[in-house]
């Protein structure tokens, strides 16, 4: 089943376990990530330290704590992931809300999944290329993200979560398209 029709449970699912994946195969947690200043380490760490806040602020979900990713990355993000997901599985989790200032009032599932599991996604080609392992994403979900951030592209940039758009060829794949648009340039290497 494709991604873009899975409920927020299912897809968190599929694409936290391709992250999961890539995480488990790193060995080189100090390699520069394609994020300037951060190394592949780092990209667990914000995807393990930025949701937990956002769901306490503007929800009744506590996140527990998870290891320390200094010491063991693989250990802070599966704990953080099962985490995630267990909230994601809870059949009360769609009658939650999540109230924030920048984007009102959304189902909590919904919200999850529009936010953090984007992000997931969009970070599993960072920590991919940090790594040298497989950087290829769903070539359907990168054309349907694309396809929705494009027209809030200056509110995206505004919100400093993206830094300036980078330039691709005009015939380039949904993907390499995507990632230039959040930022990135997609035909980074490590030096």
């Amino acid at each position: 089943m494709a991604l873009s029709d899975l409920g927020p449970a299912d897809r968190h699912r599929r694409i936290a376990g391709t992250f999961t994946d890539r995480v488990r195969a790193a060995k080189a947690w100090d390699a520069p990530a394609p994020v300037a200043g951060w190394t592949a380490r780092d990209v667990v760490r914000h995807l393990v330290e930025w949701l937990p806040g956002l769901l306490a602020g503007g929800s009744d979900v506590r996140l527990p704590a998870v290891g320390d990713v200094d010491a063991d990355p693989v250990a802070a993000w599966q704990a953080h992931c099962d985490a995630v997901q267990a909230v994601l599985d809870d059949p009360a989790t769609p009658g939650r809300t999540l109230s924030n200032p920048h984007i009102g009032e959304l189902p909590l599932d919904q919200a999850i999944d529009r936010f953090y599991t984007t992000d997931v996604f969009l970070h599993t080609w960072d920590l991919a290329r940090a790594t040298g392992q497989d950087d290829r994403l769903d070539p359907e979900f990168c054309a349907m993200l694309l396809a929705g951030m494009e027209p809030l592209d200056e509110m995206l940039r505004a919100s400093g979560q993206y830094g300036p758009r980078v330039p691709v060829p005009a015939e380039a794949d949904a993907q390499t398209r995507l990632i230039g648009f959040i930022g990135r340039d997609p035909f980074w290497t490590p030096a």
